[in-house]
């Protein structure tokens, strides 16, 4: 187990480095381009992809991290660049997580190549989750898989929505519900492979930021898989729902539900790392501003109006990114969060990229408010983060509950 640690070693230092010089040579100066057109930047994903960065292997890399701060300090950096393309660079990995939790060896090594395509042929994947009535409320999930047994196949009919990259990926790993009596239990995840008939793209969202990421509903009307496309395979399945149905029997809910909310907390200091990546980004371009634009014969900043807003929001921002790296570094070394550390996180970072973005147009004044400044940009990209993967509510209940021991509603 790594010891938590403030200070990036020497190898990380020169990833991160590097990561910035991709995040500012090349997202950077295409950000605004791909804001406008909203549409997913096919060529700076693959220059990504070129370099090394979009690739199963570095996020793999990162993630073995034994110090936790891999991703959320390639995260960080990306998002600094621009929310809407770091999006469309790391949506893929959310599908490919997903593979690599819960699917087999052959399951991994045939299908998360195919997500990432190649260099001179780049693909990306999606994870399909929420419903239209079934974002917080998984319970609520009505995308239904049936086991064809004399031909070894699932039917999956149902709507999904808010799908990064949905109905463009090359490969969908869709959550379903295959025994609706176990609510949330009773779920699995399903490949769905290319060109599969009866899955198409419905609504594509035109969304008030990370526009340059595209998210789109997607539409399941008797889509056909083989048996080898259920992550996990279903003697995995069929044992885990014989606990799951055991637990139910003995009234041990509360219990059942803790166990799997420590699994979504895992995720979460990805999307606060992210926050951060987009807060230091404005105040960047708030701190650059403040020194350089005069008013009344002196630099704004000069004011301690401006100068005291500046201190709060690096104070913020520094804060931010310590509850991420002590949440990440907590989730790869098995410490449980018994405060509930992933969704302070989160919490704390998607609040603080709200305020900071905000606060930065402030300091720009009527400069902020246009789109000749990239902060105008960045508030809007900043609203996603306390809304996707539990909003700002939900992860306040989520600590609550934690802390309390109390089913809070």
């Amino acid at each position: 187990m790594a010891g938590f640690t403030m200070e990036l070693n020497d190898e990380q230092r020169e990833v991160r480095d590097w990561l910035h010089g991709f995040a500012a040579d090349v997202i950077r100066p295409a950000a605004a381009e791909w804001d406008e057109r909203e549409e997913t930047p096919w060529p700076v994903i693959q220059e990504a992809a070129k370099v090394g960065i979009y690739s199963l292997d570095f996020y793999a890399q990162q993630y073995f991290d034994p110090t936790g701060l891999g991703i959320p300090m390639v995260t960080e950096e990306l998002f600094w660049g621009d929310a809407g393309i770091a999006l469309s660079i790391v949506g893929t990995g959310l599908a490919a997580v997903g593979v690599l939790a819960n699917g087999t060896e052959e399951q991994i090594g045939t299908w998360i190549p195919q997500m990432y395509g190649d260099v001179d042929d780049v693909k990306v994947a999606a994870f399909c989750s929420s419903e239209p009535d079934a974002g917080s409320d998984v319970a609520s999930m009505r995308t239904r898989a049936v086991y064809d047994q004399a031909k070894d196949e699932w039917v999956i009919n149902g709507t999904k929505t808010w799908a990064t990259n949905g109905g463009i990926a090359n490969v969908h790993v869709v959550v379903a519900v295959v025994d609706p009596e176990l609510g949330s239990k009773g779920h699995a995840s399903f490949l769905v492979p290319p060109n599969t008939p009866g899955l198409s793209q419905g609504q594509k969202f035109k969304k008030h930021g990370i526009r340059a990421s595209h998210t789109a509903e997607v539409v399941l009307d008797d889509v056909r898989v083989p048996g080898s496309c259920l992550l996990g395979g279903k003697e995995k399945l069929d044992e885990r729902l014989a606990r799951a149905r055991e637990r139910a029997k003995a009234s041990a809910g509360e219990r059942v539900k803790n166990a799997a909310m420590a699994t979504f907390e895992a995720s979460r200091p990805a999307v606060g790392a992210m926050a951060v990546g987009t807060a230091r980004a404005a105040y960047e371009v708030a701190l650059d501003y403040a020194g350089t634009r005069r008013q009344f014969g002196r630099p704004i900043i000069d004011n301690q109006g401006v100068a005291f807003q500046l201190a709060d929001m690096r104070t913020r921002i520094d804060a931010a990114r310590l509850l991420v790296w002590r949440a990440s570094w907590m989730a790869v070394n098995g410490r449980p969060f018994t405060a509930a550390e992933g969704s302070m996180s989160k919490l704390f970072a998607s609040e603080t990229a709200k305020a900071v973005t905000a606060q930065a147009i402030q300091i720009l004044g009527g400069n902020g408010y246009t789109r000749e400044y990239p902060v105008e940009r960045m508030h809007r990209d900043a609203a996603i983060y306390t809304i996707f993967e539990g909003t700002s509510e939900i992860q306040r209940l989520v600590i609550a509950r934690t802390l309390s021991g109390m089913p809070i509603r």
